[in-house]
């Protein structure tokens, strides 16, 4: 695969992430507006959340050319 078409693909799966990142916050936000909240739920999403948002990171180093010293 060519370094463009490997770019193209990284962008494309942090878009993604970046979608899924916000309809998790989304939905973390309606679930705290709830009169019951669900804490095991809860938890599990903001989990969810945060591993979205460490792999978002990982992806961005890896478009970010080394800078030497």
């Amino acid at each position: 695969m060519s370094d463009r078409n490997e770019t193209d693909a990284i962008e494309a799966r942090i878009a993604e992430l970046k979608l899924e990142h916000r309809d998790l916050d989304d939905v973390i936000f309606r679930l705290t507006q709830s009169p019951v909240i669900d804490q095991l739920q809860l938890q599990r999403l903001k989990k969810r959340k945060l591993m979205v948002k460490d792999q978002i990171a990982l992806l961005e180093r890896q478009l970010t050319p080394d800078i030497p010293a």
